[in-house]
Protein backbone atom coordinates (compact mmCIF):
# COMPACT_ATOMS: atom_id res chain seq x y z
CA UNK A 1 0.00 0.00 0.00
CA UNK A 2 1.13 3.65 -1.10
CA UNK A 3 1.18 5.55 2.35
CA UNK A 4 0.77 9.31 2.10
CA UNK A 5 3.05 11.19 4.98
CA UNK A 6 2.69 14.69 5.89
CA UNK A 7 5.99 15.76 7.21
CA UNK A 8 6.08 19.42 8.82
CA UNK A 9 9.57 21.29 10.35
CA UNK A 10 10.75 24.59 10.15
CA UNK A 11 14.71 23.02 9.42
CA UNK A 12 12.60 20.16 6.46
CA UNK A 13 15.99 20.70 4.05
CA UNK A 14 18.43 18.88 6.76
CA UNK A 15 15.75 16.18 7.02
CA UNK A 16 16.09 15.45 2.94
CA UNK A 17 18.25 12.67 3.73
CA UNK A 18 15.79 10.61 5.96
CA UNK A 19 13.31 11.46 3.67
CA UNK A 20 14.89 10.12 0.62
CA UNK A 21 15.21 6.81 2.62
CA UNK A 22 11.52 6.74 3.67
CA UNK A 23 10.47 7.43 -0.17
CA UNK A 24 12.85 4.38 -1.13
CA UNK A 25 11.04 2.41 1.37
CA UNK A 26 7.70 2.80 -0.91
CA UNK A 27 6.57 6.06 1.27
CA UNK A 28 4.99 9.26 -0.34
CA UNK A 29 6.38 12.04 1.07
CA UNK A 30 5.44 15.76 1.16
CA UNK A 31 7.44 17.98 3.16
CA UNK A 32 6.05 21.77 4.34
CA UNK A 33 8.31 23.68 6.57
CA UNK A 34 5.55 25.28 9.29
CA UNK A 35 2.75 24.74 11.26
CA UNK A 36 0.01 26.99 8.74
CA UNK A 37 1.72 24.61 5.40
CA UNK A 38 0.50 21.79 7.53
CA UNK A 39 -2.71 22.38 8.15
CA UNK A 40 -3.45 23.53 4.90
CA UNK A 41 -1.96 20.66 3.05
CA UNK A 42 -4.27 18.32 5.35
CA UNK A 43 -7.63 20.35 4.65
CA UNK A 44 -7.26 19.61 1.36
CA UNK A 45 -5.53 16.14 0.87
CA UNK A 46 -5.65 12.88 2.56
CA UNK A 47 -2.55 11.45 4.74
CA UNK A 48 -1.98 8.68 6.68
CA UNK A 49 -0.10 9.78 9.26
CA UNK A 50 1.80 13.37 10.28
CA UNK A 51 5.48 14.06 11.37
CA UNK A 52 5.22 17.19 13.51
CA UNK A 53 8.13 18.90 15.23
CA UNK A 54 7.09 20.65 18.18
CA UNK A 55 9.85 23.35 18.23
CA UNK A 56 7.98 25.47 14.72
CA UNK A 57 8.32 29.40 15.13
CA UNK A 58 4.51 30.82 14.26
CA UNK A 59 2.02 28.16 15.02
CA UNK A 60 3.58 25.66 17.11
CA UNK A 61 3.90 22.03 16.95
CA UNK A 62 1.45 21.40 20.05
CA UNK A 63 -0.87 24.13 18.87
CA UNK A 64 -1.10 22.46 14.90
CA UNK A 65 -1.33 19.37 16.53
CA UNK A 66 -4.62 20.49 18.29
CA UNK A 67 -5.68 21.64 15.48
CA UNK A 68 -5.17 18.52 13.85
CA UNK A 69 -7.16 16.83 16.41
CA UNK A 70 -9.65 18.45 16.21
CA UNK A 71 -10.95 18.36 13.01
CA UNK A 72 -8.94 15.14 12.18
CA UNK A 73 -9.04 13.47 15.18
CA UNK A 74 -8.48 9.68 13.88
CA UNK A 75 -5.22 10.73 11.69
CA UNK A 76 -2.35 9.57 13.50
CA UNK A 77 0.69 12.25 14.75
CA UNK A 78 4.03 11.45 15.46
CA UNK A 79 5.80 14.14 17.64
CA UNK A 80 9.11 15.19 16.90
CA UNK A 81 11.38 17.36 19.24
CA UNK A 82 14.60 17.75 20.57
CA UNK A 83 13.47 18.36 23.92
CA UNK A 84 13.02 15.89 26.49
CA UNK A 85 11.01 17.92 28.88
CA UNK A 86 8.37 16.11 30.71
CA UNK A 87 6.17 18.21 30.50
CA UNK A 88 5.75 18.93 26.52
CA UNK A 89 5.92 15.40 26.51
CA UNK A 90 2.81 14.89 28.45
CA UNK A 91 0.47 17.42 26.33
CA UNK A 92 1.63 15.46 23.67
CA UNK A 93 0.55 12.60 25.07
CA UNK A 94 -2.62 14.05 26.56
CA UNK A 95 -3.61 15.26 22.87
CA UNK A 96 -3.31 11.45 21.40
CA UNK A 97 -0.35 11.64 19.57
CA UNK A 98 0.84 7.99 18.36
CA UNK A 99 4.23 8.18 18.90
CA UNK A 100 6.67 10.54 20.34
CA UNK A 101 10.57 10.74 18.90
CA UNK A 102 13.47 12.84 20.06
CA UNK A 103 16.37 14.43 17.66
CA UNK A 104 18.80 13.38 16.17
CA UNK A 105 16.70 11.18 14.67
CA UNK A 106 17.78 7.81 13.46
CA UNK A 107 16.48 6.91 10.31
CA UNK A 108 15.48 3.35 11.24
CA UNK A 109 13.87 4.43 14.51
CA UNK A 110 11.47 6.69 11.94
CA UNK A 111 11.19 3.43 9.63
CA UNK A 112 9.90 1.66 12.82
CA UNK A 113 7.41 4.50 14.17
CA UNK A 114 5.80 4.47 10.60
CA UNK A 115 5.72 0.98 10.24
CA UNK A 116 4.33 0.36 14.12
CA UNK A 117 1.67 2.90 13.15
CA UNK A 118 0.95 2.17 9.26
CA UNK A 119 1.61 -1.34 9.03
CA UNK A 120 1.33 -2.66 12.95
CA UNK A 121 -1.90 -5.04 11.74
CA UNK A 122 -0.59 -6.44 8.37
CA UNK A 123 2.76 -7.37 10.12
CA UNK A 124 0.84 -8.42 13.39
CA UNK A 125 -1.35 -10.72 10.95
CA UNK A 126 1.55 -12.34 9.59
CA UNK A 127 3.44 -12.85 12.65
CA UNK A 128 0.44 -14.29 13.98
CA UNK A 129 -0.55 -16.43 11.23
CA UNK A 130 2.84 -17.87 10.52
CA UNK A 131 3.50 -18.72 14.64
CA UNK A 132 0.79 -20.71 14.77
CA UNK A 133 1.53 -22.43 11.18
CA UNK A 134 4.87 -23.72 13.11
CA UNK A 135 3.03 -24.01 16.40
CA UNK A 136 0.26 -26.61 14.53
CA UNK A 137 2.08 -29.46 14.62
CA UNK A 138 3.65 -29.11 18.43
CA UNK A 139 -0.75 -28.86 19.01
CA UNK A 140 -1.05 -32.22 16.83
CA UNK A 141 1.33 -33.67 18.76
CA UNK A 142 0.17 -32.76 22.00
CA UNK A 143 -3.04 -33.70 21.16
CA UNK A 144 -1.59 -37.34 20.40
CA UNK A 145 -0.02 -37.05 23.50
CA UNK A 146 -2.31 -35.84 26.33
CA UNK A 147 -3.10 -38.57 28.73
CA UNK A 148 -3.84 -36.79 32.14
CA UNK A 149 -6.00 -33.64 33.26
CA UNK A 150 -3.42 -31.30 33.67
CA UNK A 151 -1.92 -31.85 30.09
CA UNK A 152 -5.65 -31.00 28.81
CA UNK A 153 -5.85 -27.98 30.80
CA UNK A 154 -2.22 -26.94 29.86
CA UNK A 155 -3.45 -27.67 25.87
CA UNK A 156 -6.68 -25.61 26.15
CA UNK A 157 -4.66 -22.69 27.39
CA UNK A 158 -2.48 -22.89 24.26
CA UNK A 159 -5.85 -23.42 22.19
CA UNK A 160 -7.70 -20.22 24.09
CA UNK A 161 -4.28 -18.47 23.77
CA UNK A 162 -4.21 -19.16 19.52
CA UNK A 163 -8.02 -18.23 19.12
CA UNK A 164 -7.73 -14.63 20.90
CA UNK A 165 -4.09 -14.14 18.97
CA UNK A 166 -5.59 -14.87 15.92
CA UNK A 167 -8.87 -13.21 16.85
CA UNK A 168 -7.16 -9.77 17.07
CA UNK A 169 -5.50 -9.95 13.01
CA UNK A 170 -7.04 -9.07 10.06
CA UNK A 171 -6.19 -11.40 8.40
CA UNK A 172 -7.95 -14.57 9.83
CA UNK A 173 -6.89 -16.69 7.26
CA UNK A 174 -5.53 -19.85 9.87
CA UNK A 175 -8.80 -19.23 11.55
CA UNK A 176 -10.84 -22.29 10.23
CA UNK A 177 -7.87 -24.45 10.63
CA UNK A 178 -7.85 -23.87 14.32
CA UNK A 179 -11.47 -24.04 14.96
CA UNK A 180 -10.89 -27.76 13.62
CA UNK A 181 -7.80 -28.42 15.91
CA UNK A 182 -10.67 -27.34 18.66
CA UNK A 183 -13.18 -29.74 17.31
CA UNK A 184 -10.55 -32.46 17.27
CA UNK A 185 -9.40 -31.64 20.78
CA UNK A 186 -13.30 -31.88 22.11
CA UNK A 187 -13.55 -35.15 20.66
CA UNK A 188 -10.53 -36.51 22.07
CA UNK A 189 -11.35 -34.86 25.39
CA UNK A 190 -15.07 -36.14 25.62
CA UNK A 191 -12.97 -39.68 25.35
CA UNK A 192 -11.23 -38.65 28.24
CA UNK A 193 -13.80 -37.31 30.24
CA UNK A 194 -15.50 -40.33 29.65
CA UNK A 195 -12.75 -42.81 30.95
CA UNK A 196 -11.94 -41.08 33.71
CA UNK A 197 -14.73 -39.09 35.47
CA UNK A 198 -16.19 -41.52 37.50
CA UNK A 199 -12.57 -42.30 39.28
CA UNK A 200 -12.00 -39.10 39.97
CA UNK A 201 -15.32 -38.82 42.28
CA UNK A 202 -15.19 -42.18 43.49
CA UNK A 203 -11.42 -43.29 44.11
CA UNK A 204 -10.05 -41.31 46.65
CA UNK A 205 -6.72 -43.00 45.39
CA UNK A 206 -6.52 -41.63 41.85
CA UNK A 207 -4.93 -38.52 40.76
CA UNK A 208 -7.82 -36.13 40.19
CA UNK A 209 -8.34 -32.65 39.05
CA UNK A 210 -9.59 -29.98 41.19
CA UNK A 211 -13.11 -29.93 40.99
CA UNK A 212 -15.95 -27.55 42.00
CA UNK A 213 -17.30 -29.29 45.68
CA UNK A 214 -13.27 -28.72 46.33
CA UNK A 215 -12.52 -25.20 45.29
CA UNK A 216 -13.37 -23.52 48.48
CA UNK A 217 -12.08 -25.70 50.69
CA UNK A 218 -8.39 -25.68 49.08
CA UNK A 219 -8.04 -22.04 47.34
CA UNK A 220 -10.40 -19.92 49.36
CA UNK A 221 -10.81 -20.83 52.89
CA UNK A 222 -7.09 -20.88 53.07
CA UNK A 223 -6.62 -17.29 52.39
CA UNK A 224 -9.12 -16.10 55.65
CA UNK A 225 -7.38 -14.76 58.57
CA UNK A 226 -8.51 -12.20 61.08
CA UNK A 227 -6.20 -9.25 59.43
CA UNK A 228 -7.80 -9.10 55.36
CA UNK A 229 -11.31 -9.85 53.82
CA UNK A 230 -11.70 -12.03 51.32
CA UNK A 231 -14.04 -11.14 48.59
CA UNK A 232 -14.90 -14.41 46.55
CA UNK A 233 -16.25 -13.19 43.20
CA UNK A 234 -17.85 -16.16 41.13
CA UNK A 235 -18.78 -14.30 37.40
CA UNK A 236 -21.39 -17.25 36.14
CA UNK A 237 -20.93 -19.20 32.91
CA UNK A 238 -17.48 -17.48 32.55
CA UNK A 239 -15.13 -19.39 29.61
CA UNK A 240 -11.17 -19.36 30.32
CA UNK A 241 -10.94 -17.51 26.94
CA UNK A 242 -13.72 -14.35 28.65
CA UNK A 243 -11.26 -14.38 31.28
CA UNK A 244 -8.19 -13.92 29.01
CA UNK A 245 -9.57 -10.82 27.54
CA UNK A 246 -10.46 -9.20 30.84
CA UNK A 247 -7.31 -9.71 32.80
CA UNK A 248 -5.40 -6.89 30.85
CA UNK A 249 -8.01 -4.66 32.00
CA UNK A 250 -7.78 -6.16 35.38
CA UNK A 251 -4.29 -6.27 35.43
CA UNK A 252 -3.75 -2.46 35.64
CA UNK A 253 -5.38 -1.96 38.48
CA UNK A 254 -4.09 -5.79 40.68
CA UNK A 255 -1.16 -8.03 40.43
CA UNK A 256 -2.49 -11.61 39.33
CA UNK A 257 -1.06 -13.54 41.97
CA UNK A 258 -2.05 -16.69 40.67
CA UNK A 259 -4.01 -18.03 37.66
CA UNK A 260 -4.87 -21.83 37.63
CA UNK A 261 -8.03 -23.56 36.21
CA UNK A 262 -10.47 -25.90 38.07
CA UNK A 263 -12.37 -28.62 36.81
CA UNK A 264 -16.31 -28.31 36.44
CA UNK A 265 -18.56 -31.27 38.17
CA UNK A 266 -21.31 -33.05 35.68
CA UNK A 267 -23.25 -31.26 34.73
CA UNK A 268 -21.97 -28.09 34.14
CA UNK A 269 -24.90 -26.27 34.96
CA UNK A 270 -25.50 -23.32 37.91
CA UNK A 271 -28.10 -25.92 39.64
CA UNK A 272 -25.25 -28.49 39.76
CA UNK A 273 -21.65 -27.06 39.43
CA UNK A 274 -22.85 -23.98 41.47
CA UNK A 275 -24.27 -25.22 44.70
CA UNK A 276 -21.09 -27.46 44.94
CA UNK A 277 -19.19 -24.63 45.23
CA UNK A 278 -20.50 -23.04 47.55
CA UNK A 279 -21.65 -26.31 49.39
CA UNK A 280 -18.11 -27.86 49.30
CA UNK A 281 -20.02 -30.87 48.11
CA UNK A 282 -21.24 -33.35 45.32
CA UNK A 283 -24.97 -32.66 44.77
CA UNK A 284 -25.60 -36.27 45.74
CA UNK A 285 -24.40 -35.22 49.37
CA UNK A 286 -26.15 -31.79 49.47
CA UNK A 287 -29.56 -33.78 48.67
CA UNK A 288 -29.04 -36.61 51.04
CA UNK A 289 -27.67 -34.32 54.17
CA UNK A 290 -29.45 -30.71 53.59
CA UNK A 291 -32.36 -32.05 51.78
CA UNK A 292 -33.65 -28.61 52.29
CA UNK A 293 -31.46 -26.84 50.17
CA UNK A 294 -31.83 -29.02 47.09
CA UNK A 295 -34.64 -28.51 44.72
CA UNK A 296 -34.92 -31.41 42.84
CA UNK A 297 -35.24 -31.50 38.89
CA UNK A 298 -39.00 -32.38 38.88
CA UNK A 299 -39.63 -29.62 41.36
CA UNK A 300 -40.27 -25.74 39.24
CA UNK A 301 -38.48 -23.95 41.77
CA UNK A 302 -35.10 -21.78 41.19
CA UNK A 303 -32.22 -24.48 41.78
CA UNK A 304 -30.15 -22.12 43.36
CA UNK A 305 -31.93 -20.32 46.26
CA UNK A 306 -29.77 -21.70 48.70
CA UNK A 307 -26.03 -20.45 47.76
CA UNK A 308 -26.30 -18.94 51.21
CA UNK A 309 -26.91 -21.56 53.31
CA UNK A 310 -24.38 -23.96 51.84
CA UNK A 311 -21.98 -21.59 52.28
CA UNK A 312 -22.58 -21.42 55.59
CA UNK A 313 -22.97 -25.10 56.34
CA UNK A 314 -19.17 -25.50 54.10
CA UNK A 315 -17.34 -22.93 56.65
CA UNK A 316 -19.44 -24.63 59.57
CA UNK A 317 -17.83 -28.18 58.25
CA UNK A 318 -14.19 -26.50 57.79
CA UNK A 319 -15.07 -24.71 61.22
CA UNK A 320 -14.39 -21.52 59.88
CA UNK A 321 -16.30 -19.33 62.63
CA UNK A 322 -16.24 -15.99 60.71
CA UNK A 323 -18.60 -13.16 59.09
CA UNK A 324 -19.55 -13.68 56.10
CA UNK A 325 -22.08 -12.13 53.19
CA UNK A 326 -23.23 -13.47 50.09
CA UNK A 327 -24.39 -11.15 47.56
CA UNK A 328 -25.95 -12.19 43.98
CA UNK A 329 -26.23 -9.24 41.25
CA UNK A 330 -28.71 -9.94 38.64
CA UNK A 331 -29.59 -6.08 38.22
CA UNK A 332 -28.00 -2.84 37.87
CA UNK A 333 -28.71 -1.61 40.93
CA UNK A 334 -28.16 -4.28 43.12
CA UNK A 335 -24.48 -4.01 41.56
CA UNK A 336 -24.57 -0.29 42.50
CA UNK A 337 -25.31 -1.09 45.69
CA UNK A 338 -22.83 -3.72 46.49
CA UNK A 339 -20.28 -0.81 45.21
CA UNK A 340 -21.13 1.65 47.36
CA UNK A 341 -21.58 -1.03 50.24
CA UNK A 342 -17.50 -1.95 50.12
CA UNK A 343 -16.67 0.17 53.51
CA UNK A 344 -19.29 -1.96 55.34
CA UNK A 345 -17.93 -5.52 53.52
CA UNK A 346 -14.36 -4.91 54.65
CA UNK A 347 -15.81 -5.70 58.14
CA UNK A 348 -16.81 -9.31 56.96
CA UNK A 349 -13.56 -12.17 56.46
CA UNK A 350 -15.53 -13.60 53.86
CA UNK A 351 -17.76 -11.68 51.47
CA UNK A 352 -19.22 -14.17 48.14
CA UNK A 353 -20.66 -12.02 45.16
CA UNK A 354 -21.81 -13.77 42.62
CA UNK A 355 -22.17 -11.94 39.36
CA UNK A 356 -24.83 -13.46 36.50
CA UNK A 357 -24.17 -10.99 33.77
CA UNK A 358 -22.02 -12.95 31.33
CA UNK A 359 -24.79 -16.06 31.80
CA UNK A 360 -28.01 -13.98 31.10
CA UNK A 361 -25.78 -12.90 27.95
CA UNK A 362 -25.47 -16.75 26.58
CA UNK A 363 -29.46 -17.27 27.32
CA UNK A 364 -30.39 -13.71 25.98
CA UNK A 365 -28.20 -14.69 23.07
CA UNK A 366 -30.44 -17.81 22.55
CA UNK A 367 -33.70 -16.00 23.54
CA UNK A 368 -33.41 -12.71 21.64
CA UNK A 369 -32.54 -12.31 17.71
CA UNK A 370 -31.11 -8.92 18.33
CA UNK A 371 -28.62 -10.11 21.02
CA UNK A 372 -27.46 -13.25 18.58
CA UNK A 373 -27.23 -10.28 15.71
CA UNK A 374 -24.65 -8.38 17.76
CA UNK A 375 -22.56 -11.93 18.74
CA UNK A 376 -22.85 -14.27 15.85
CA UNK A 377 -19.88 -15.40 16.14
CA UNK A 378 -17.42 -16.38 19.36
CA UNK A 379 -14.98 -12.85 18.51
CA UNK A 380 -18.37 -10.77 18.83
CA UNK A 381 -19.58 -13.00 22.14
CA UNK A 382 -16.23 -11.85 23.23
CA UNK A 383 -16.43 -8.43 22.62
CA UNK A 384 -19.51 -7.70 23.78
CA UNK A 385 -18.53 -9.65 27.21
CA UNK A 386 -16.00 -7.50 27.59
CA UNK A 387 -17.72 -4.39 26.29
CA UNK A 388 -20.23 -5.10 29.36
CA UNK A 389 -17.39 -5.33 31.98
CA UNK A 390 -15.79 -2.55 31.21
CA UNK A 391 -18.70 -0.36 31.76
CA UNK A 392 -19.76 -2.86 34.77
CA UNK A 393 -20.28 -2.56 38.46
CA UNK A 394 -18.04 -5.51 38.50
CA UNK A 395 -15.14 -3.28 37.17
CA UNK A 396 -15.65 -0.47 40.00
CA UNK A 397 -16.33 -3.19 42.73
CA UNK A 398 -12.46 -3.88 41.87
CA UNK A 399 -11.39 -0.73 40.89
CA UNK A 400 -12.48 0.52 44.57
CA UNK A 401 -10.79 -3.53 46.31
CA UNK A 402 -7.53 -2.56 44.26
CA UNK A 403 -7.34 0.79 46.90
CA UNK A 404 -7.83 -1.91 49.78
CA UNK A 405 -4.38 -3.24 51.39
CA UNK A 406 -6.39 -5.52 53.45
CA UNK A 407 -8.65 -7.38 50.87
CA UNK A 408 -7.72 -10.36 48.95
CA UNK A 409 -9.42 -11.00 45.91
CA UNK A 410 -10.90 -14.38 44.49
CA UNK A 411 -12.44 -14.62 40.76
CA UNK A 412 -13.59 -17.93 39.41
CA UNK A 413 -17.27 -19.46 37.31
CA UNK A 414 -18.97 -22.37 38.09
CA UNK A 415 -18.75 -23.60 34.76
CA UNK A 416 -18.05 -22.54 30.88
CA UNK A 417 -20.78 -22.67 27.70
CA UNK A 418 -19.62 -23.71 24.71
CA UNK A 419 -21.39 -23.04 20.84
CA UNK A 420 -23.56 -25.84 20.03
CA UNK A 421 -23.66 -26.87 16.27
CA UNK A 422 -24.85 -30.40 16.05
CA UNK A 423 -27.99 -31.90 17.51
CA UNK A 424 -28.03 -34.95 18.45
CA UNK A 425 -31.70 -36.79 18.28
CA UNK A 426 -33.17 -38.05 22.03
CA UNK A 427 -36.93 -38.94 23.42
CA UNK A 428 -38.00 -37.93 26.93
CA UNK A 429 -41.02 -37.60 28.56
CA UNK A 430 -42.55 -34.32 29.58
CA UNK A 431 -41.19 -34.49 32.60
CA UNK A 432 -37.34 -34.88 31.45
CA UNK A 433 -35.82 -31.48 32.13
CA UNK A 434 -35.33 -28.73 28.94
CA UNK A 435 -31.44 -28.30 29.37
CA UNK A 436 -30.28 -29.19 25.73
CA UNK A 437 -26.81 -30.59 26.97
CA UNK A 438 -27.70 -32.84 29.21
CA UNK A 439 -31.11 -34.68 29.93
CA UNK A 440 -32.16 -36.75 32.95
CA UNK A 441 -35.60 -38.41 33.00
CA UNK A 442 -36.87 -42.28 34.14
CA UNK A 443 -37.21 -43.11 30.21
CA UNK A 444 -34.87 -41.56 27.92
CA UNK A 445 -34.22 -43.09 24.63
CA UNK A 446 -30.95 -42.09 22.21
CA UNK A 447 -28.18 -43.65 21.11
CA UNK A 448 -25.50 -45.10 23.46
CA UNK A 449 -23.13 -44.56 21.24
CA UNK A 450 -21.67 -40.72 21.22
CA UNK A 451 -23.27 -40.07 24.73
CA UNK A 452 -21.35 -40.17 28.04
CA UNK A 453 -24.62 -41.35 30.43
CA UNK A 454 -25.05 -43.46 33.96
CA UNK A 455 -28.53 -45.42 34.29
CA UNK A 456 -27.46 -45.40 38.07
CA UNK A 457 -27.01 -41.67 38.70
CA UNK A 458 -25.79 -42.13 42.45
CA UNK A 459 -22.54 -43.28 41.05
CA UNK A 460 -22.17 -40.12 39.71
CA UNK A 461 -22.87 -38.59 43.17
CA UNK A 462 -25.93 -37.09 41.09
CA UNK A 463 -29.45 -36.95 43.36
CA UNK A 464 -32.32 -39.31 41.20
CA UNK A 465 -35.96 -38.08 41.35
CA UNK A 466 -37.19 -41.81 40.52
CA UNK A 467 -35.82 -45.27 40.77
CA UNK A 468 -35.28 -45.87 36.96
CA UNK A 469 -33.55 -42.19 36.65
CA UNK A 470 -31.08 -41.69 33.32
CA UNK A 471 -28.88 -39.09 33.05
CA UNK A 472 -27.18 -38.04 29.41
CA UNK A 473 -24.27 -35.78 28.77
CA UNK A 474 -24.14 -34.37 25.29
CA UNK A 475 -20.44 -34.58 24.22
CA UNK A 476 -18.13 -31.86 22.09
CA UNK A 477 -20.28 -29.46 20.57
CA UNK A 478 -23.58 -31.37 20.45
CA UNK A 479 -27.32 -30.73 21.57
CA UNK A 480 -29.93 -32.57 22.50
CA UNK A 481 -33.04 -32.18 20.31
CA UNK A 482 -36.80 -34.16 20.28
CA UNK A 483 -37.29 -36.42 16.90
CA UNK A 484 -40.78 -34.54 16.97
CA UNK A 485 -39.77 -31.26 16.86
CA UNK A 486 -36.75 -31.47 15.29
CA UNK A 487 -36.58 -29.21 12.52
CA UNK A 488 -37.40 -25.95 15.51
CA UNK A 489 -34.85 -27.00 17.55
CA UNK A 490 -32.40 -27.14 15.29
CA UNK A 491 -33.14 -24.25 13.71
CA UNK A 492 -33.44 -22.41 17.01
CA UNK A 493 -30.99 -23.51 19.23
CA UNK A 494 -27.82 -24.06 17.02
CA UNK A 495 -24.71 -21.82 17.20
CA UNK A 496 -26.26 -20.85 20.54
CA UNK A 497 -23.95 -20.97 23.60
CA UNK A 498 -25.07 -23.72 26.22
CA UNK A 499 -24.11 -25.62 28.84
CA UNK A 500 -24.40 -29.00 30.74
CA UNK A 501 -22.13 -31.27 28.79
CA UNK A 502 -18.44 -32.32 28.35
CA UNK A 503 -16.17 -30.07 26.51
CA UNK A 504 -12.88 -27.97 27.17
CA UNK A 505 -15.23 -24.51 27.23
CA UNK A 506 -18.08 -25.86 29.98
CA UNK A 507 -15.28 -28.11 32.31
CA UNK A 508 -11.66 -26.49 32.02
CA UNK A 509 -12.57 -22.96 33.82
CA UNK A 510 -10.55 -20.35 35.35
CA UNK A 511 -9.68 -19.59 39.04
CA UNK A 512 -7.51 -16.55 39.99
CA UNK A 513 -6.46 -14.97 42.91
CA UNK A 514 -5.47 -10.85 42.85
CA UNK A 515 -3.69 -8.68 44.93
CA UNK A 516 -2.77 -5.21 45.17
CA UNK A 517 -0.19 -3.82 43.20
Amino acid sequence: MNYRILWADDEIDLLKPHILFLTAKGYNITPVNSGADALEQIDHNPFDLVFLDENMPGMTGLETLNYIKSTHPNLPVVMITKSEEEEIMEEAIGARIADYLIKPLNPNQILLSVKKILDNKRIVSEHTNFGYQQEFQRLTMDLMDVNDFQGWADLFKKLVYWQIEIDNTEDKSMEEVLNNQRVDANHQFSDFIEDHYLDWITNPDVERPLLSHQVLKKKVFPLINDERSVFLIVIDNLRLDQWEILEPEIAEIFNIERKETYYSILPTTTAYARNSLFGGMMPLDIANNYPDFWVGEDEEDSKNNFENELLGVNLQREKKNIKYTYNKIIRTQEGKQIVESVSNLMSNQLNAIVFNFVDMLSHARTDMHMIRELAPDESAYLSLTKSWFSHSSLFDLLKILATKKNAKVVITTDHGTIRVKKPYKIVGDRKTNTNLRYKQGKNLGFEEAGVFFTRNPEQFKLPKTNVSSTFAFAREDFFFAYPNNFNYYVNHYRDTFQHGGISLEEMIIPLVVLGQK
